[in-house]
């Protein structure tokens, strides 16, 4: 990892990361493809709206279709015909988000899948193993992600185990590292730790202080966005942002609205993920640089302008709004593909720009420039 550019009025800055799948620069925002999938979009749309690292799940690959089968398959880059960066989330957010009769011990955790049923067991050195089969190229630590709100004691016990389990997962990797012989630096997984704590400054604090005592290449801030008001998220990234090494990607989990984008990296996030762009467009609403809208509202009916005059992506260069509100209200497939393709490439783009506003230090006229006219002209209104 590499610094190029830093602001010199905030902690914003730019790193190029190097994974045996190419290089990627940061700050990035990361397409959810949690079943080696971004839904409703194809490889070929994510290559074209220029993605350079997906995001993939290994607690759904392992239920579905089981990492045995990616394996044989010669990994999930070969699997899914993805020839650019992969990083693999643990999945210990959706073993205690999905699963159900769930039991959590210092040894692991034990659950039933919440398609069958089925009884399993994922450990801190399993996780491991199976980020191993998937072939990623940024691996990430079993954790425990407590929900908002929860009392002190609960977020302490997700700490100390998510420490501990952290201290397993670094002695695992190194193992199969050392078994699967990559000896060189340019052909091994790199390996994120995950920094827990909710709300509570000390323990956060004291998680940072642990995983900086281990060899990990980057830190997953994990246990934000999950219900706790906007405030509170800043708070936590503003206490624990200074903690952080500079050498070291500081990857924020489940964030990705354009506003919570410039906020973040503002802080010196450099990573972040989340399905909310393809999981709204399916809902019709479509992010444009004059705001939000609602595909589906009266007025687009017969509004035969692009979605957003001042976007270059090939939906705005070929569609209409109204013939994107036809499909949309016909429930037509090809809708999700469309607002999805759009909103991905309107994130994507913005990161981009903040690059740019990182490496010629304009980034705070650019934030401000853009939110008072997003959020000024926001015109959700479901019809």
């Amino acid at each position: 990892m590499k610094i190029k550019d830093r602001s010199a009025k905030s902690e914003t800055r730019t790193l190029t990361i190097k994974t045996a799948h190419g290089r990627f620069r940061t700050p990035i925002f990361m397409p959810v493809a949690t079943q080696a999938s971004v839904k409703a979009i194809s490889q070929e749309d994510l290559r074209e709206i220029q993605a350079d690292c997906l995001l993939a799940n290994t607690y759904h690959l392992y239920l579905r279709p089981g990492t045995d089968i990616i394996q044989e398959a010669d990994g999930l880059h070969s699997f899914m015909n993805w020839d650019r960066s992969i990083l693999t989330d643990s999945g210990g957010y959706q073993v205690f988000s999905l699963s159900h009769l769930r039991k959590i011990e210092d040894g692991g955790v034990t659950f039933k899948s919440h398609h069958d049923g089925s009884t399993h067991h994922l450990t801190p050195e399993k996780v491991i193993e199976l980020q191993s089969h998937l072939g990623s190229d940024i691996w990430t630590c079993l954790d425990v992600c407590p929900p908002y709100p929860c009392e002190r004691e609960q977020a302490a016990e997700a700490r100390r185990l998510t420490k501990s389990w952290a201290n397993r997962s670094i002695k695992a990797y190194n193992k199969t590292i050392f078994n699967s012989q990559l000896t060189t630096r340019n052909s091994q997984p790199l390996i994120f730790g995950i920094l827990q704590g909710s709300v509570y400054p000390d323990l956060r604090r004291e998680a940072a202080e642990h995983l900086l005592s281990l060899p990990f290449d980057g830190i997953a801030i994990g246990g934000l966005s999950v219900g706790e008001p906007k405030e509170k998220t800043w708070e936590v990234l503003d206490e624990l942002m200074p903690l952080l090494p500079e050498d070291k990607p500081r990857y924020l989990m489940g964030v990705g609205t354009p506003e919570d984008l410039w906020e973040a990296v503002e802080r010196g996030v450099d990573m972040t993920d989340c399905v909310w762009p393809t999981r709204n467009a399916r809902n019709g609403q479509v992010m444009t640089s004059q705001g939000k809208l609602y595909i589906k509202n009266a007025p687009y009916r017969k509004d035969n302008s692009p979605l957003d005059p001042n976007c270059n992506c090939w939906v705005c260069r070929t569609y209409s709004r109204a013939y994107l509100s036809h499909l949309y209200r016909c429930r037509e497939l090809l809708s999700y593909r469309l607002l999805s393709f759009h909103n991905l490439h309107f994130l994507i783009q913005l990161m981009k720009n903040i690059q740019m506003a990182i490496d010629t230090d304009t980034f705070h006229e650019k934030k401000s420039a853009f939110l008072n006219t997003y959020l000024k002209s926001e015109t959700w209104t479901p019809a």
